[in-house]
């Protein structure tokens, strides 16, 4: 009898066999269409009793009793650890990624682009999260003057992000004011968080509350305007290519669970937070999501981090349900969260 994680050679045949043909087909697989396609030349009684040892073991079940097997799960699951990660993909999908992203800089736009290119690939639903958490690191800051009251602070951060923003203040500020209050930012706090930033700022302020000299009066408006926002700290979430479920009749039973949750934006962040983990340098693969969300047990999401150098940008992933290719999806997550950080890390 075959034991989980203890598969012989016919047995990892088969099994494979009837995940690569469900997977095809969406139809149950009996051991007659086995035999058929087996290489080895087993009879359909002996493939039989296989297919009845791994039902045993619990790769396997029957969905009606004429009916033949179906993955489970753990079949998935033993599918994907046999996975080599060698494949390639084809010249036409490595085309069509990297024209998508041709030109891109921006890292909310490329996060929103992948959700769309990873739908194509995949046929299942492009999911991207834009890192609430991930703590961009000031480089330099900047001001300008551009008219009464009216100032233009522009902060780039350490993976080359650009953020600028409009500030209307209560007390205008010379030219000089803003240099000398520029300076003091760069070369004190280069290299912090903005979040740290921010911080430090405040505690500044409050402890020069009594005796404010011309450069904390600067940086307090500044500050107080919101100079040192960061707007992405909330994730931005892009879904895309929930037709292509809806479209697949076979899986409709499941559709209306994951619909729901993908309109949940907050939802979705949540998922990927649960299952992309910043630290992992490879692509992950979930197969049953109810830990998070009970009602996805029979959907997959396969994701990783998207970084730009060291710092976590974001996840990407695709979920679908468990019947869907996975080499492919793999190869795809895994080559565009490589291009996320060649194009947006380049000089």
């Amino acid at each position: 009898m075959a034991q989980s994680g203890q598969i012989g050679k016919r047995e990892h045949e088969i099994l494979t066999a009837i995940v690569e043909t469900y997977i095809a087909t969406g139809e149950p697989v009996g051991s007659r269409a086995l035999a058929r396609a087996n290489r080895e030349g087993l009879s359909p009684a002996t493939i039989r009793n296989v297919m009845a040892d791994l039902a045993e073991s619990g790769y396997l079940e029957q969905p009606h009793t004429s009916a033949g097997r179906v993955p489970t799960p753990e079949a998935y699951r033993y599918f994907v650890e046999q996975i080599t990660g060698k494949a390639h993909l084809s010249r036409a999908d490595e085309g069509l990624i990297q024209g998508s992203f041709r030109g891109i800089t921006d890292v909310q736009e490329f996060m929103e682009r992948t959700s769309h290119v990873l739908s194509l690939i995949s046929h299942g639903v492009g999911v991207t999260v834009s890192a609430g958490g991930a703590q961009p690191a000031l480089e330099h800051v900047y001001f300008s003057r551009l008219g009464d009251r009216k100032i233009l602070a522009v902060v780039v951060t350490r993976s080359g992000l650009v953020r600028d923003r409009l500030l209307r203040l209560e007390r205008d500020l010379e030219p000089a004011d803003l240099e000398l209050a520029a300076n003091y930012l760069n070369e004190n706090y280069r290299g912090w968080t903005l979040e740290a930033v921010r911080a430090e700022i405040g505690r500044l302020i409050e402890r020069e509350r009594s005796e404010y000299d011309r450069l904390t009066q600067s940086i307090a408006q500044l500050y107080q305007q919101g100079a040192l926002a960061d707007d992405e700290r909330l994730p931005a979430v892009y879904v895309e290519g929930a037709a292509n479920l809806v479209a697949n009749e076979k899986d409709r039973a499941h559709l209306s669970q994951l619909l729901k949750t993908l309109e949940e934006k907050e939802r979705v962040a949540e998922l990927l937070a649960a299952y992309v983990d910043a630290r992992q340098e490879a692509v992950r693969v979930v197969i049953g999501l109810e830990q998070a969300a009970p009602q996805l047990r029979n959907f997959v999401l396969i994701g990783a981090p998207a970084r730009v150098g060291d710092e976590v940008m974001g996840s990407l992933a695709v979920i679908g349900p468990t019947r869907m290719d996975y080499e492919h999806t793999i190869t795809a997550v895994s080559y565009i969260a490589r291009l996320f950080d060649n194009l947006l890390n380049e000089p």
